[in-house]
């Protein structure tokens, strides 16, 4: 009597190999079950990148491709020198501001006393009031400001109270206003030298 064979019956390696590496489990599902939304196949950057520069040179002639390599060289030495120019530019005009801002700040004792001579009517007829007003027209025309004046409204950022007393404020101040100019302030275009030194009064 011959033994039956059983045709399903599993090889005992097979089920050795399947506990040795576990089942493998692939969702083939189309939709996220997290998510609802519809998967899209992965797919890496390079791969993508890889696959439009091989579109896009495929079936080029070899001086063609030549030719595009040399273009791309060109275009970034040409991106290169706009940002050198413009880094140059920016540290050139970093350079001329701290310069005339250094000239201009030594001045400002002079200034000081050409305006208290002002105050005073020391300069009225005499010769030193044409050279004063040449030197006010020369300042200005490289940006200097003289401000500050009775009637302004406080501001901290350029104005610098010495003293807050109380006096009368011009009609119409809803706030801290400038009652006197102690001394003027001065600004190279946007930029503060030295803030209005004044006296301030609140409103009754």
């Amino acid at each position: 009597m011959t033994d039956s064979v059983n045709p399903e019956a599993s090889d005992p390696r097979d089920s050795e190999e399947s506990e040795a590496t576990g089942p493998v489990v692939r969702d083939k599902r189309r939709l996220d079950p997290e998510t609802g939304e519809v998967r899209q196949p992965e797919q890496s950057a390079a791969d993508v990148k890889a696959a439009e520069a091989a579109a896009s040179t495929d079936g080029l002639h070899p001086d063609t491709l030549l030719a595009q390599e040399r273009l791309e060289d060109l275009q970034r030495l040409q991106a290169e020198y706009v940002n050198y120019k413009r880094r140059v530019d920016r540290d050139r005009d970093t350079h001329r501001e701290a310069g005339a801002i250094g000239v201009l700040d030594s001045m400002l004792p002079v200034l000081d006393e050409i305006h208290l001579a002002r105050q005073h009517g020391d300069l009225e007829g005499s010769p030193f009031e044409k050279i004063a007003d040449k030197l006010d027209t020369v300042l200005a025309k490289h940006g200097l400001v003289q401000y500050g004046a009775v009637g302004d409204p406080f501001d901290p950022t350029v104005h610098e109270a010495l003293m807050h007393i109380q006096a009368e404020v011009p009609e119409g101040s809803e706030g801290t206003t400038v009652v006197q100019v102690i001394q003027p302030g001065y600004k190279l275009g946007d930029r503060v030298l030295r803030p209005a030194r004044v006296a301030v009064a609140d409103p009754a």
